[in-house]
């Protein structure tokens, strides 16, 4: 399967382009590679339209000139590109911060950061897009906490009522992709262990996860074995333990020379109203928006284990929203 003349497969024009745009400073490319309509969701904000796409691309390129985005994996379902795909990658990113911009005074401070988005793909064209940034790597990074961060960042922007709205059900967009994914087992099997330990089933991290699992979670913390899992799935629910949970995207794929993997994308919805990640409960309504990417092994009681988990959502986004929402 090729996608146009140049790449032989999604996961190669995925990583291109990122290239070509980023670190070969081809922005204008993106005329041809986004759509003039595209819908980019992330936590902070929904942007539509391609124009307003290339404007914050050169605002960080100003703030971070030497950005590389590291292609980590791209994980991806669809027939093909005439009827459509969707792409899930996950990138490593390093920059340095040398200009001023969203995140203040340039300090010179080294990054290196994750980011994971899912992509729609039609023939050439990127026309659907949601995007996470692990923002509370970047701001810790850079001498913030992500509270204080988006505390400021709320007064930057002229206080509570002119600040931009973070992406919530009530400021989504619709786009042109309807899809699910596919009907891979091992998508099914990462989609189920979610939805076990959003139902508070926390059995499910020592029944699902490998003992000697390796986890990247948001702010840039790595983590081992069942106990750091389970710390951070309870205090992320612990925080919104009445929040609908829903999964929206399940992906699983099986390619040579790589272990079983899925991607899911998924959200929590609701009130700010426990004690977990999050300090006092505010009663904030807040809504977070989630990737997880997992490669499988065959350690488990059934036969396969979680061996590999990448988490990606945005603190920032949800301590704007707390912010913004607090009652």
């Amino acid at each position: 399967m090729t996608i146009g003349t140049r790449w032989k497969d999604l996961p190669d024009y995925i990583i291109g382009i990122t290239r070509e745009i980023w670190e070969d400073r081809g922005i204008s490319t993106l005329h041809d590679y986004y759509a003039p309509d595209i819908v980019v969701r992330s936590p902070a904000s929904v942007v539509v339209g391609n124009q307003n796409v290339i404007g914050a691309t050169l605002a960080t390129l100003a703030e971070f000139p030497d950005r590389t985005l590291l292609g980590e994996d791209v994980i991806w379902s669809g027939e093909n590109a005439e009827k459509g795909m969707l792409s899930s990658h996950r990138l490593l990113s390093t920059a340095t911060h040398l200009g001023d911009g969203i995140y203040g005074k340039a300090t010179g401070t080294k990054l290196v950061y994750r980011i994971m988005a899912d992509c729609h793909v039609r023939d050439i064209t990127i026309d659907d897009e949601w995007l996470i940034r692990d923002q509370g790597a970047i701001v810790r990074q850079l001498g913030w906490t992500p509270e204080a961060y988006a505390a400021d960042l709320i007064e930057r922007e002229g206080g509570r009522e002119n600040a931009v709205k973070p992406l919530t059900p009530e400021t989504d967009r619709p786009g042109p992709y309807g899809g699910r994914g596919n009907d891979n087992e091992w998508g099914t099997r990462l989609a189920q262990v979610l939805t076990r330990i959003m139902g508070a089933d926390m059995r499910a991290i020592p029944q699902s996860y490998d003992r000697a699992c390796q986890l990247e979670y948001p702010g840039g913390v790595t983590g081992h074995s069942h106990g750091d899992a389970d710390r951070f799935w309870v205090s992320l629910r612990a925080a919104f333990p009445s929040a609908e949970f829903s999964v929206h995207h399940v992906i699983g794929r099986e390619d040579a020379v790589m272990p079983p993997r899925a991607a899911v994308r998924w959200s929590l919805w609701g009130r700010h109203e426990g004690w977990g990640g999050f300090g006092i409960p505010s009663g904030a309504m807040v809504y977070v928006l989630g990737i997880t990417h997992a490669e499988f092994g065959p350690w488990g009681p059934d036969g396969w284990s979680v061996r590999r988990e990448w988490t990606m959502f945005d603190e920032t986004a949800v301590w704007k929203q707390i912010h913004l929402g607090a009652v």
